[in-house]
């Protein structure tokens, strides 16, 4: 019998965080009993930099809800712009902007979309798909790259008269592919997606949560990725580091439909130029550096399997891609990902002793044989360091 698999709130045993102070530093803070705190669970744990805190402190706002609200209108004209679409749109949340998404793609009854079984959208957003927008999942499996074979999708797709079915109306991408390891989608995949899509008369929808991230990667601007897409959701807290914020992007019909949609939801905001304005921050002072994370991630990757003692978890180093990779427990090593983790977020004397401080590494269970590692804004080159120093003396000595 399985375990039910969550993502529990590790803490470091005997250990307090401490808040971040203003001054906009990103170097994990040791708490007061010295140990050093590497938060590698998400890049959802950012703090907002000094920067952001500045520009929200002076935004300039009005009323969003009635359109009045300049740093918001100057987000989405910008990120329609970035994007190369005709519009966009601010949402507190990219759950939020995928409902909406679905709501809008899908008018009536009776329809359906088709999302990865690994997917954000069917896996971690409650069922709210079918529970507000009264819309059924079809699931394909994602394959390890993130992708969903084009024959997997054409054979779901279902259009024909049949009074026994539902009408597919919504086919759904995630990119980068979070459950599969921060894979990005190659352009020629999401080129012949759109196209049979189109051949069928069906929107395509992308999760574009981190889709900065996947632009970051490919070396190409953002619109190359969304021209092949009906609408994206961008989360802005996530890898770019902000408190709050999506952007929901395409046609300006879609979006006069958004805005609607988004005041149904509750998601229509009033002053929200405080928020825009770490969003706007975050284009100018974050997105230019995912490249850094994408590197740490690798380094970190690297030393894992560097680890000369390690019989217990494995890495596909070629296979990181950005800033977010998975560590697979062997199958001969009797290693849990609970374990790992625990392990991983404790300090012993021996090991305090050995490498000469004190280090905390938290991260999350992904699955029931992997641990999900996350690199991002408030990740350093120290920590880095720190972090692999870490897993080399824990993996030598779980593999004894």
């Amino acid at each position: 019998m399985t375990s039910r698999l969550v993502r529990p709130a590790l803490q470091p045993l005997k250990m307090q965080y401490q808040v971040r102070s203003y001054n906009g530093s990103t170097s994990a803070r040791p708490t007061k009993d010295g140990c050093h705190v590497v938060d590698l669970r998400s890049d959802t744990v950012t703090k907002p930099t000094t920067a952001m805190r500045q520009a929200m402190a002076t935004a300039e706002v009005g009323d969003d809800v009635m359109g009045e609200d300049p740093t918001v209108n100057e987000l989405q004209r910008r990120c329609s712009a970035l994007f190369g679409t005709e519009d966009s749109l601010l949402v507190p949340s990219g759950t939020m902007g995928n409902l909406i998404s679905v709501v809008n793609h899908c008018q009536g009854r009776f329809q359906e979309a088709i999302v990865g079984d690994r997917s954000h959208m069917f896996l971690y957003e409650v069922g709210s798909m079918a529970q507000f927008a009264g819309v059924q999942c079809y699931t394909a499996p994602n394959q390890a790259d993130g992708t969903i074979l084009l024959e997997d999708i054409r054979n779901r797709i279902r259009v024909k008269d049949d009074d026994h079915l539902p009408w597919t109306k919504l086919i759904c991408l995630e990119n980068t592919q979070n459950k599969c390891g921060g894979k990005v989608l190659p352009l020629s995949y999401l080129a012949e997606v759109k196209s049979l899509a189109n051949e069928k008369g069906v929107k395509l929808h992308l999760d574009g949560a981190r889709v900065f991230n996947a632009a970051t990667a490919l070396d190409v601007p953002v619109s190359d990725i969304v021209q092949h897409v009906d609408s994206v959701s961008v989360c802005f807290s996530k890898g770019l580091a902000c408190p709050v914020g999506s952007i929901l992007a395409g046609t300006k019909d879609f979006i006069s439909m958004a805005r609607r949609t988004r005041k149904a939801l509750g998601g229509g905001m009033r002053q929200a130029g405080i928020l825009a304005a770490a969003m706007l921050s975050s284009l100018d002072t974050i997105v230019p550096r995912l490249h850094e994370d994408h590197s740490r991630a690798k380094k970190i990757a690297e030393g894992i399997m560097a680890s000369p003692s390690n019989k217990v978890v494995e890495v596909d180093v070629p296979g990181v891609q950005t800033n977010i990779f998975m560590i697979e427990m062997t199958k001969s090593g009797g290693l849990t990902p609970d374990k790992l983790c625990q392990r991983m977020s404790q300090v012993t004397d021996a090991e305090r002793g050995h490498l000469g401080s004190s280090v905390s590494a938290l991260m999350y269970p992904f699955s029931e044989t992997g641990v999900r590692l996350v690199t991002h804004n408030d990740i350093t080159d120290e920590d880095v360091d720190r972090t692999i120093s870490k897993f080399q003396y824990v993996l030598a000595e779980l593999s004894q």
